[in-house]
């Protein structure tokens, strides 16, 4: 598979703490750290407003740390084929969203450390008007930094390729728990070595019974273990924890992404939502309607407080 927008973000965090420019030597004087963003959004496509989310990290003499909390301003423009000049696009102001687990109660754009803090920016009801390259422009005033701007390029296409708001959802038969001829690891890659699966009641209902049976469903397509993004089991956690509180709204579900991850094998469930031309990012949430419309998605990373909110305003189940 290509490697996805958040293993992209990986691997810059780790290029940048492992290199030098003085040979190992420390510097003098403490420089200004380089700040580097990558968008963590994908699917994203023409004409509807949607969510967008990009990660911003900073680099100096004490290494790589996460942009975290407050807000951010951002500038698109269109780039198209890159032969002319940029085309300015909208603006926005992305607000800070931490992942379940860590520190979100700062109040200004601060470099920290990951077990400190790490998340991303998320400006909502952005939309773009043209298909092809766009870039955004990040600038914030990051405490004790000064001002911050680094910009980051990224694809909008002509439809999405995944399952998107507005659409039927597929009726898809994921693994649950009783499954007899698949390793509970299939079911959830936390379940390795005898160990339980750790949150049986998100593996019970299958999309497709949700749907046949009229009733809404959140779904987090997630593997805990293999994640790239350091995201999947913070946010599958924060799933467990919405459906103790809304069980009465709607099944939740959790689909494993990986069948054996040691063989590259993808479980079905999760290569019809996701999988598209040799690619499959996640970890997703989707929230699906009792008539079987996908009434919201959310990728990479998300407040549980918006994803409550969406679920009290479901009905109760009869």
């Amino acid at each position: 598979m290509r490697r996805t927008a958040a293993l992209a973000l990986a691997l810059w965090i780790l290029g940048t703490a492992c290199t030098s420019s003085d040979g190992g030597v420390p510097s003098a004087a403490p420089s200004a750290p380089t700040f580097n963003a990558e968008v963590a959004s994908a699917d994203l496509y023409v004409g509807t407003p949607q969510r967008f989310l990009i990660g911003v990290l900073g680099g100096d003499a004490d290494g790589v740390r996460y942009l975290s909390y407050g807000r951010v301003d951002l500038t698109f423009a269109y780039l198209g084929d890159g032969g002319g000049a940029p085309a300015p696009g909208p603006t926005a102001t992305a607000g800070y969203i931490g992942a379940p687990g860590t520190n979100i109660d700062g109040t200004a754009p601060t470099l920290t450390q990951p077990s400190e803090a790490r998340g991303v920016y998320q400006a909502e009801d952005v939309t773009f008007d043209q298909v092809g390259t766009w870039q955004v422009t990040v600038r914030a005033d990051v405490q004790g930094a000064g001002t911050a701007e680094t910009t980051a390029a990224f694809p909008v296409a002509d439809e999405p390729s995944q399952p998107a708001p507005g659409q039927k959802a597929l009726k898809t038969r994921n693994l649950t728990i009783g499954a007899k001829d698949d390793p509970a690891s299939a079911i959830d890659s936390r379940a390795i070595d005898g160990a339980p699966i750790p949150d049986p009641d998100l593996h019970r209902w299958t999309i497709a019974d949700a749907i046949f049976q009229g009733r809404p469903a959140l779904v987090v397509f997630a593997t805990p273990v293999y994640c790239t993004s350091e995201f999947c089991g913070p946010v599958v956690d924060a799933v467990e924890e919405l459906s103790m509180r809304y069980g009465d709204r709607a099944a939740f579900i959790h689909v494993e992404i990986w069948h054996d991850n040691a063989k590259g094998e993808i479980n079905s469930a999760a290569a019809d939502w996701l999988f598209r031309n040799d690619d499959l990012r996640e970890p997703w949430l989707y929230l699906i309607g009792a008539d079987g419309t996908i009434l919201d998605r959310w990728g990479v990373l998300w407040d549980p407080r918006e994803v409550g909110a969406e679920l009290r305003a479901l009905p109760p189940l009869g």
